[in-house]
């Protein structure tokens, strides 16, 4: 695209708002943060230790009246989902191991069932090894952002790189910063979510990119903002279409995708929404505060 061309077009300002911009994202990422240190993570059973018991219906039950069964017999907390087909459920449980639990699970589910239940398996998961995904978890997170930031600097340049891995840590914030404001269940699969959220939003980061550092090559003419702004406006429509896609399924797995893999469904949606938003006005601000130039 000549300068003419870029010129001719009709931009959309985005960096006129980016000191709003900038205040809204402090303010969600010292929400966020506050959040984790007061409330803290609400860890699911893979983290946290605890029993896994599979049971079998003799009949289709409702899951609704097995968590209430659950609930009114003292057992808090307690996850329950289908494991296969329809009457082969799942209960995840916060309380230790013992050889009397699952047979008393049973005693109480039966109470409020006509027909037969079966005890198929009793697993426990220690505290240790919720305490090894932990920190394997974090340390993944780690990984990556480092990766991501070596890739662009080579790939770019290093303002580059300080502006995506900045939209990335952002995104993975806001988004652990709902888990915990919420109090939503945190396991392997949320995790997974989040790691995946990354790679989304440095997707969509390094698109915007790319056209960034084309267009100071091109248009010779106008200030960064301006160059800046002439990009956005340029790749909006692909991020949006992606965006508005990616959405849509996520919010099919959301409502019909059941209770396994809701807190997976959530962090998707909520990185994918706050992930669009910072590679329009993240990574970009942190360009224009490290005074990027058409010497790139």
């Amino acid at each position: 695209m000549s300068e003419q061309q870029a010129q001719s077009k009709k931009v959309i300002p985005f960096m006129a708002g980016r000191k709003v911009a900038m205040i809204l994202s402090l303010v969600l990422i010292i929400g966020s943060i506050a959040s984790l240190a007061l409330k803290g993570l609400n860890f699911g059973l893979d983290f946290t230790g605890g029993t896994l018991v599979e049971v079998g219906y003799s009949e289709v039950e409702p899951l609704s009246n097995i968590r209430n069964t659950i609930e009114s017999a003292g057992y808090k907390n307690a996850v329950v989902v289908h494991f296969g087909s329809e009457t082969d459920i799942l209960v995840r449980l916060p309380q230790g191991f013992s050889d009397e639990l699952g047979e008393e699970l049973v005693t109480a589910l039966e109470k409020d069932f006509s027909g037969d239940i079966d005890l198929r398996r009793i697993e426990f998961v220690g505290p240790q090894v919720g305490d090894e995904l932990k920190e394997q978890g974090g340390l993944a997170m780690l990984m990556a952002l480092g990766l991501v930031m070596l890739y662009i600097t080579f790939r770019f340049q290093l303002k580059f790189s300080v502006g995506a891995v900045s939209a990335l840590a952002h995104d993975v914030i806001i988004t652990l910063g709902v888990f915990s404001f919420f109090q939503i269940d945190f396991d392997l699969t949320v995790l997974a979510a989040v790691l995946a959220v990354i790679g989304y939003s440095l997707n969509d980061t390094i698109v915007v990119s790319d056209r960034i550092r084309e267009n100071f090559r091109k248009i010779r003419k106008g200030t960064a903002t301006s160059v800046i702004d002439i990009s956005l406006t340029e790749t909006l429509a692909r991020t949006l279409v992606t965006s508005f896609t990616t959405l849509l399924v996520l919010t099919a797995l959301f409502i019909f995708g059941g209770e396994l893999i809701h807190g997976f469904s959530i962090a998707l949606l909520v990185g994918v929404f706050v992930g669009t938003y910072s590679s329009i006005y993240v990574a970009a601000n942190v360009l224009l505060v490290l005074n990027i130039s058409k010497k790139i």
